[in-house]
């Protein structure tokens, strides 16, 4: 029987209630939406990030490989097709597989949950950490509100099925890790610290720059503070070791014959010639490429990007349209971190302390740093900072309690200023009431076009939708989260906002060449420039061109292509529309489409106000935005029937105008847009159900979504 003193009994308790209160903040949003038809499928509440999706594929096509099925090889060759980018040698695929395979809950179940459990393990690093600076309730007091604050908590609740539910803890239990190692000497701590390396370069490829900084630390405090001290190069060494941009089993086997080296007194002599072999092991696999690349995607980044080589071309960059990646005010910025304001300003003053009277909390720097790095790289580095600027607070309030004059006092003191730093976070909870990422109805179209689609076919819309596209319809997409550079998007934003005709011919183009590519193994800078060469052209617009004016010779069909086109699109159309509404010889963008939405507007008797300044005269159809009125080209009304048949009427009114207004009666929506908007395929196909019966067939036209097939 383990005997445990009372200060280990206390961590186990202390870490035990702070999980099991990040557990049940996270299940308030299951509470809330546990009875919302809309977000259920399949009996499960529905995930709520796209980006899960993608590890959802990964892990349903690994159970259908190992399934006890004797024709499992065949099913899965089947299931798991080329190039389908299928995740399934990711580490959350391959995880959760491994709960799917080991519990006894269904899949929707556990994608939905997993998120809930692992990122509340975040409290047992931070109380350790507080237990080697002697003050256990300081971590318990961090560990509250470090597993509910705003930004850790959104990227981790139910339902938020992504890498970030270990991308915080893996790294705090690293930072445990080295401040044991340093404080301690002992050399448990060096295999733990590579192994944690180990697991978070598996788990998170991107963890690069995190854990160089890390060693960039240490070795810095080694060589001002400690320098004859000969643990400290070892951990610098086996760090560099599990850190070199190579096989994981490689680093592996390299880190345990460290070790074992590191365990014998009779090699300590040789110790700096192992760290210079370390160092130059991790330059010579091209340690460091990851890290440089990570900070000219997030920090110098442009909105155009353009090719060194070839024709040069130039494409819309993504990075400028990726919320996440974006600068933030220092409100959001500090509600993020803490939960408010004012408890951010005290959290860092409470860490400038902690600083100050725990000294080995200068490790934790590298988080602080990656966190508040979202000033300049976008609000999803937020995270990085929770945990530690927890810390801050918590010293503080644990710091003042000790100065009470009674034990009374001190614990209602610690109390109260727990409660009040919680209870923002608390009521951020309740209120973050996000949406699935697609609606029951939607999931239903997928789920009916995956009977109807092959699984080497194609379905096109924007990437936003691609994951979930793979996942319920189990066919290819051409763009995703994670495939949407600017080269790959430019296609596919061409399609959806050109003309039936341009938009059949390039999907057919871009779907073969993306095959041909693949299959090839080829190495091309775009797919539209591959076109241009072969063509003949030495101008890509030139060649765009062809596709409305002559009858271009198309690639040899080799499957079928399907449209997907949610009504959600609507609210992105004008994002679209950047990727393609450029020119690719000099980088120049276009005139913006006129394109506006309303879904707030007010019959006023002889007008309809649509928006601020923005009027729609019901007797002579003139449309005045601020101060200029002007006739429409014309109206158009649509609304479905009983039996869910999309009927419209086209009022013509002047040919002359540029502009048309759409009301789509059913939506409660009013679209205004220009001439070229409103030839696009997405609201000739979707808005009004115009399609060329030479070039696409309906296969699933429904209020929520509709599929169309390519004919070419």
């Amino acid at each position: 029987m383990i005997d445990l003193n009372i200060e280990s009994r206390k961590t186990l308790i202390y870490i035990a209630i702070a999980f099991a209160f990040s557990v049940a903040m996270r299940l308030i949003w299951v509470y809330q939406f546990h009875d919302f038809a809309p977000f259920h499928f399949n009996g499960q509440l529905m995930i709520n990030t796209n980006d899960g999706y993608i590890w959802a594929e990964g892990a349903r096509d690994l159970l259908s490989g190992t399934t006890t099925n004797p024709d499992a090889k065949e099913y899965f060759d089947k299931f798991h097709q080329l190039n389908d980018l299928s995740p399934v040698t990711s580490a959350a695929s391959q995880l959760t597989a491994f709960f799917a395979k080991i519990l006894p809950f269904s899949f929707e179940s556990i994608i939905l949950y997993l998120p809930v459990f692992l990122s509340s393990l975040v409290v047992v690093p931070i109380v350790l950490i507080a237990k080697d600076l002697k003050n256990l309730e300081m971590g318990f007091i961090a560990a509250l509100l470090a597993s509910v604050a705003w930004s850790y908590y959104n990227r981790t609740m139910a339902g938020y099925y992504d890498t970030d539910m270990l991308n915080i803890v893996l790294p705090m239990f690293l930072l445990w890790s080295i401040i044991w190692a340093i404080d301690t000497n002992k050399n448990i701590y060096l295999i733990i610290t590579a192994v944690d390396i180990l697991i978070y370069r598996w788990w998170y490829p991107q963890s690069y720059s995190l854990e160089f900084s890390f060693f960039g630390l240490i070795l810095l405090y080694t060589l001002i503070f400690d320098r004859k001290n000969i643990f400290n190069y070892k951990l610098l060494a086996i760090m560099m070791f599990a850190m070199m941009n190579t096989d994981g089993f490689i680093r592996l086997g390299a880190v345990l014959a460290i070790f074992y080296i590191f365990t014998q007194k009779k090699f300590d002599k040789y110790i700096y010639y192992i760290l210079a072999l370390s160092i130059a092991a991790f330059f010579i696999t091209g340690g460091f490429s990851p890290i440089w690349t990570q900070l000219k995607g997030y920090v110098f980044r442009d909105s155009v990007s353009a090719a060194d080589k070839g024709l040069g071309l130039h494409f819309f960059t993504v990075m400028q349209t990726v919320r996440e990646a974006g600068k933030i005010p220092f409100e959001t910025f500090s509600n993020r971190i803490s939960g408010h304001t004012v408890t951010f300003v005290i959290s860092f003053l409470g860490y400038i302390y902690l600083l100050y009277k725990k000294p080995i909390m200068l490790f934790s720097l590298p988080l602080v740093g990656l966190g508040f790095l979202a000033y300049v790289g976008g609000l999803r580095f937020t995270i990085y900072a929770v945990p530690i600027l927890a810390f801050g607070i918590a010293f503080l309030i644990t710091e003042l309690a000790v100065k009470m004059p009674t034990n009374k006092l001190k614990y209602l003191s610690m109390t109260a200023f727990t409660l009040a730093i919680l209870y923002p976070n608390y009521k951020h909870i309740e209120a973050y009431k996000v949406p699935t990422v697609f609606n029951a109805n939607e999931v239903k179209v997928l789920d009916k076009l995956k009977h109807i689609a092959g699984r080497n076919d194609y379905v096109i819309s924007w990437w936003d939708y691609g994951y979930p596209i793979r996942y319920y319809a189990d066919v290819k997409t051409l763009v995703d989260g994670g495939k949407h550079s600017g080269s790959v998007n430019f296609p596919v934003s061409f399609m959806l906002t050109h003309t039936q005709e341009e938009a059949a011919k390039m999907a057919r183009l871009d779907v073969e060449y993306t095959e041909k590519v693949a299959d090839k193994n080829l190495t091309v800078f775009s797919n539209i420039e591959q076109m241009t060469k072969e063509y003949g052209f030495h101008d890509t617009n030139k060649f765009l061109a062809t596709l409305k004016d002559t009858n271009i010779t198309l690639p040899h069909k080799t499957r079928n292509i399907y449209f997907y086109l949610p009504f959600r699109m609507m609210n992105i159309y004008p994002t679209v529309t950047l990727f393609s509404n450029i020119n690719l010889m000099n980088g120049r963008q276009g005139r913006q489409p006129f394109f506006y939405v309303s879904r707030n507007f007010k019959d006023m008797g002889s007008k309809i106000q649509l928006g601020q300044n923005i009027f729609l005269d019901k007797r002579t159809l003139n449309l005045t935005l601020g101060k200029k009125t002007m006739p429409i080209r014309r109206f158009v009304k649509t609304q479905y029937s009983k039996d869910m048949k999309l009927h419209k009427s086209v009022q013509l009114v002047n040919f002359t105008s540029d502009i048309s207004v759409i009301y789509m009666a059913n939506y409660n929506t009013m679209l205004i847009v220009d001439e070229k908007t409103y030839n696009s395929l997405y609201i000739q196909l979707m808005v009004l159900e115009n399609y060329d019966k030479n070039l696409f067939q309906p296969v699933i036209l429904t209020p929520d979504a509709k599929v169309y097939k390519l004919k070419v």
